[in-house]
């Protein structure tokens, strides 16, 4: 197999959704359950992401100022919210905590330093602190 094949080969199995990019946010399956919104796929969303869901989830306590908790896959949210809020303030997580905003791309970790969290980007190198939750 020559260069050409291989490349060609390796272009057909990089998942790329029909917007053109190779991320997408998976939908949020949210139900209502008395006075508390649960998040069914919670866990989920957060591999996807690459982030601790504990962060994750403490980002939504705060944001949404409410208490909660997860429950093995789910993430329970004390009082009643929209899928579109809960979506809303996911992708606010994601441009924050996730994406590069040197490159745009989601390939990055979060480093603990001294006194920072360190958003370090795997794809183009840059680093910078984000906010502490």
């Amino acid at each position: 197999m020559n260069y050409e094949e291989m490349l060609k080969r390796a272009k057909e199995n990089i998942p790329v959704s029909e917007k053109g990019e190779r991320f997408e946010m998976p939908e949020i399956s949210v139900m209502q359950s008395g006075n508390q919104t649960i998040i069914k796929n919670f866990i989920e969303i957060a591999k996807k992401i690459r982030r601790d869901p504990k962060h994750v989830s403490k980002f939504l306590f705060k944001e949404l100022a409410v208490p909660g908790s997860m429950r093995g896959n789910e993430l329970v949210l004390q009082g009643k919210f929209d899928r579109r809020l809960i979506t809303t303030r996911m992708n606010d997580y994601v441009k924050e905590f996730v994406t590069c905003q040197e490159c745009g791309k989601i390939d990055s970790n979060l480093k603990k330093g001294e006194r920072l969290i360190i958003l370090k980007c795997e794809a183009c190198g840059a680093s910078r602190p984000v906010r502490n939750i």
